[in-house]
């Protein structure tokens, strides 16, 4: 593929302004090097670009924007990935993320690397490494009623704070137990630091394929964190006898209402989100440094073999 012949899909938050500085930036920098950068009309119309600029693609809509595209440069935090991976769903078009968020978990590059990061774009200095999602499908009365997938989580909540949620939880076509809860909560590897990690549940290290699931105050003597094979299925019914209804959560994107007596299935996902890596750098090195980890006074197998320690 020639440098002509290359094009990227660049997504952005268009709401803030350190954000549409980098993306402009962005954009100038891989046309300058012969690569097509494509762009949703809307966002095209918000940054107040000239849609017939050379190098520059619009594309009508977010559903096949992704399809011809080598890979989704995204300007923002993990909501705006999560965005993008909405857009690239389907497509197996690899999302780079630069972070201007908080924590940005999701994301490869911070803003201050932007230069070195076109660099890498440019010269193809990156891999792309497939991460496990989820299939969430909700049923009532028997039907399919809604389908969608998830990245990080997806979350079973009460609709009403003054109710309780009750639900059965059911692991591989068997009940496992009743709670008389908040929600509970079925994430991904990926999503272990998300909402997960908030509810109480354990980091997964992304190379591990399996499935978590976490009650959220749950007022049961079993209710603790679990995790199972990914070929396992979640099942989460919310009873027909409970004074609540409930509302499905996806990634805090996607949103329906549960009713009474609404079933909901969680499997691994057809479809995995690729995500663009830059470096190999340990895990543990990005959780030390997402977290702002005390690793004071660490001195590590090197230093324990200088000083003749075994």
């Amino acid at each position: 593929m020639s440098a002509g012949d290359r094009r990227i899909l660049m997504l952005a938050h268009t709401g803030r302004e350190e954000a549409r500085q980098v993306a402009l930036a962005c954009l100038k920098a891989l046309i300058a090097h012969g690569i097509t950068v494509r762009m949703l009309r809307t966002e095209i119309e918000e940054f107040g670009l000239d849609p017939a600029m050379d190098g520059l693609e619009a594309a009508p809509g977010a559903e096949g924007a992704a399809v011809g595209c080598e890979l989704a440069l995204v300007i923002g935090g993990d909501g705006t990935i999560l965005r993008a991976a909405e857009v690239t769903h389907g497509s197996r078009t690899p999302v780079l993320g630069v972070n201007l968020g908080h924590v940005g978990f999701l994301a490869e590059a911070e803003v201050e690397d932007v230069e070195s990061t076109i660099e890498a774009i440019v010269a193809r200095r990156y891999t792309a490494e497939d991460r496990l999602t989820l299939d969430v499908r909700v049923f009532h009365g028997g039907d399919e009623v809604f389908r969608t997938f998830a990245v990080n989580e997806a979350s079973v909540e009460k609709a009403a704070r003054e109710r309780m949620l009750e639900v059965v939880v059911e692991i591989d076509g068997r009940p496992l137990s009743r709670w008389g809860c908040d929600g509970v909560v079925c994430a991904t590897p990926t999503g272990s630091t998300a909402y997960n990690f908030s509810a109480g549940g354990p980091i997964v290290w992304p190379g591990v394929e399996a499935l978590l699931m976490v009650p959220i105050s749950a007022h049961a003597l079993f209710a603790r964190p679990m995790v199972v094979a990914p070929t396992s299925m979640f099942a989460i019914e919310v009873m027909a006898t409970a004074a609540g209804t409930g509302v499905l959560w996806c990634d805090g994107r996607r949103a329906v209402d549960l009713p009474q007596g609404a079933r909901i299935e969680v499997t691994r996902g057809a479809e995995p989100v690729r995500l663009v890596r830059l470096h190999q750098a340990p895990f543990t090195d990005r959780l030390v440094a997402k977290f702002g980890l005390s690793v004071e006074g660490w001195r590590g197998a090197g230093e324990r073999r200088r000083n003749g320690g075994s």
